[in-house]
């Protein structure tokens, strides 16, 4: 098994039935043996990420949101969330900070607050579920 690591990104090629997924907002590989890899190690690489819900104006793009969080704090990355087809904002988006203390001081100050003249809705990122794996467990 060879393992490849990059900022948000973790891949992991020839091993057991492997599965691609998305979690918050980065790229992960889902294995049919987790414990290959620690639980620390997925969390460090994961980095901390806050979620923009919903109320995120159409308009805004991703410089002035990262504008927005990075006032008082290190914002490693702010992704927004575009519609494949109309290629227009879906109304929220990621903003990755470089700890979880940033993280949680973004959250308590603009949480509720204007951005663009619209009230944003701030809270961490909750991971995605499988569509499929939801409706065979059933």
């Amino acid at each position: 098994m060879s393992l490849r690591l990059t900022r948000h990104t973790i891949l992991l090629t020839n091993s057991p039935v492997q599965q691609s997924f998305y979690m918050v907002g980065l790229k992960y590989t889902r294995l049919s043996y987790p414990s290959l890899l620690p639980l620390a190690f997925l969390i460090f690489c994961r980095g901390v990420t806050s979620k923009l819900f919903a109320g995120l104006s159409f308009y805004t793009i991703e410089e002035r949101l990262s504008e927005a969080f990075s006032e008082c704090r290190q914002v490693v990355e702010a992704k927004i969330v575009m519609d494949r087809v109309s290629d227009r904002s879906k109304g929220f988006g990621f903003v990755t900070f470089a700890s979880e203390a940033e993280a949680e001081k973004a959250i308590t100050e603009l949480n509720g607050k204007a951005l663009n003249r619209r009230v944003i809705f701030v809270d961490y990122a909750k991971p995605t579920t499988n569509f499929l794996s939801n409706a065979n467990s059933k």
